[in-house]
């Protein structure tokens, strides 16, 4: 694909698919979640809690991989947004499982830096979403626009057409 096809969307296209995508993630959470207490027979939210937390951490990461590995989640085509390599092929399996564990790099920075501290749930949420508004500016600095996780995985977002019928 020639590289003046590959352009970034803008980011505040990014940042609103990342929204709509949080919103259809609530479904496959409330899903694997209801999967996981059924199989493991948990009576209480609070038991089980890290082994839940492991599960999802799974089951998000099957989800990406596999529809990254396609080109493009709900929420991106949504946005006419898709995922490439640097070359603008389709990624890997192996490549989109990369992306998703470097994704992390959106939330796993602030949580650390909390974890020693007794933080009320507001405080942690400012932190947080503190953190993802410097990782979402921080892509200005790339020179292609994107975002630091995917220049470190050798993908990139592109915007593309809608499909016609």
């Amino acid at each position: 694909m020639p590289s003046s096809l590959l352009i970034a969307p803008s980011l505040w296209r990014r940042l609103a698919c990342l929204m709509y995508e949080g919103l259809l993630m609530f479904g496959v959470v409330f899903v694997a979640a209801y999967l996981f207490g059924t199989l493991s027979q948990t009576r209480n939210a609070m038991d089980n809690r890290n082994a839940l937390q492991a599960f999802l951490f799974v089951v998000f990461g099957i989800y990406f991989t596999w529809f990254w590995s396609k080109g493009q989640t709900l929420a991106m085509k949504t946005w006419h947004i898709r995922v490439v390599d640097r070359q603008g092929q389709p990624l890997t399996q192996w490549r989109a499982l990369l992306r998703y564990l470097l994704s992390w790099l959106w939330f796993l920075p602030p949580l650390a830096a909390m974890a020693p501290f007794h933080l009320s749930g507001r405080d942690s949420a400012v932190i947080i979403l503190g953190w993802i508004a410097v990782w979402a500016v921080l892509s200005r600095l790339h020179p292609h626009r994107q975002f630091w996780h995917d220049a470190l995985a050798g993908t990139r977002l592109i915007s593309c057409a809608p499909a016609t019928p």
